[in-house]
């Protein structure tokens, strides 16, 4: 695409970013990397955060701080607001000073809250969503605001073990567990303005990252963009991780399977019976990829099939489809290749694909 020469190192650095152990690893975990979409501005404007980006700006309805350097960050899921009862029950205040001392108390109650928070030595504090009652109030919020912590409400659920291991801090269910080594650090926390839109992300750089995590902030100009954006870089991510698994590069543009194709049929002219028989045909069948490709690239599928069998049975195991040019060209010359695990995984779930199908020895037919 246009913005390949920025998305590819994207997606080669993100997965590179959260291996250990590049020698030896064997495999990687694409949930260790997150995507948070932004609309606005261009695909131009992506960018690889090693740390942490939220998509909404923080709270700032009591005018709390926007920026934090050396921070201490809580993650709690505990509700800061006034408790309500297990069952519904009505309250019936009947004076103005039985109205008062519910305020008084609630002030009390919530204040208290926010001097623990505050002694802990966090400064960062992060909100998760609650479906039982409100997860904060206004009060709550000046009362922070006041003792200069910064606030990001709205945590999801399925983020919270994430943002654990990314800030390497845990998350806090009450307030009387609030102590200093839960607590996460990052160098710098803020509200970042983005470009072309005028939105806000909270966005946590300086991270020790002890989980090995990393996040891609897309940009697009509408959700459409994003999506596809979204779907390219985590095709490329696939790729690499193809190449984790198994390190081996080879030719593309049906070039691999004209190759094998060619030497199974010379194998199969060595043997006699129903073995030669089966092998001509499992020969047969992987032409079906090159020639698909030619097909969707407009160009003459018999014709080049043909052509990729005469290049390859001359020794040129390169040939293969080059479909901006619409001929049959040297895919090393070209730099166009595919991780070896993308081929061998496709023929061999096909090939178990024919063998439980040739077990069925008969159907039944549900009315």
């Amino acid at each position: 695409s246009q913005n390949s020469d920025l998305l590819a190192p994207i997606a080669v650095d993100s997965v590179l970013g959260i291996i250990e152990d590049r020698d030896a690893a064997v495999n990687v975990d694409l949930r260790d990397i997150r995507m948070v979409e932004q609309v606005g501005g261009t695909v131009d404007d992506t960018e690889l955060v090693n740390g942490l980006v939220f998509r909404k700006g923080s709270t700032k309805s009591a005018g709390g701080p926007s920026q934090i350097s050396d921070a201490k960050i809580a993650l709690i899921q505990f509700c800061l607001s006034a408790p309500k009862t297990d069952m519904d029950n009505n309250i019936v205040v009947s004076d103005y000073a039985a109205m008062d001392r519910i305020l008084r108390d609630e002030r009390k109650y919530l204040l208290g809250l926010c001097k623990k928070i505050k002694k802990s030595g966090a400064n960062v504090l992060l909100i998760q969503k609650s479906i039982l009652r409100d997860a904060y109030n206004e009060l709550s919020l000046h009362f922070l605001a006041k003792m200069g912590i910064l606030v990001v409400t709205d945590i999801e659920r399925s983020d919270v073990e994430f943002i654990c291991r990314t800030l390497g801090c845990q998350p806090i269910a009450h307030v009387d567990s609030m102590a200093s080594e839960k607590l996460g650090e990052a160098t710098h926390v803020g509200d970042v303005v983005m470009p072309g839109s005028g939105h806000k992300v909270v966005k946590f750089t300086g991270v020790k990252n002890p989980g090995k995590t990393m996040t891609v902030l897309l940009r697009g100009s509408n959700d459409l963009v994003l999506a596809e954006a979204n779907r390219s870089i985590h095709d490329a991510q696939c790729v690499v991780r193809s190449l984790v698994k198994k390190r081996f590069l080879i030719a593309g543009g049906g070039a691999p399977e004209v190759e094998v194709s060619l030497r199974l049929k010379e194998y199969a002219l060595g043997l006699t019976g129903m073995d030669s028989y089966c092998i001509k045909a499992f020969a047969e069948a992987l032409e079906a990829i090159p020639y698909t490709l030619a097909e969707n690239a407009g160009m003459k599928p018999i014709d080049c099939v043909t052509e990729l069998r005469k290049q390859h049975s001359e020794g040129i195991v390169g040939a293969g489809i080059n479909v901006k040019k619409n001929i049959v060209s040297d895919m090393y010359a070209l730099n166009v290749l595919q991780p070896l695990l993308v081929s061998t995984s496709a023929i061999n779930l096909a090939t178990e694909t024919v063998c439980m199908i040739l077990k069925v020895d008969d159907l039944v037919v549900v009315q």
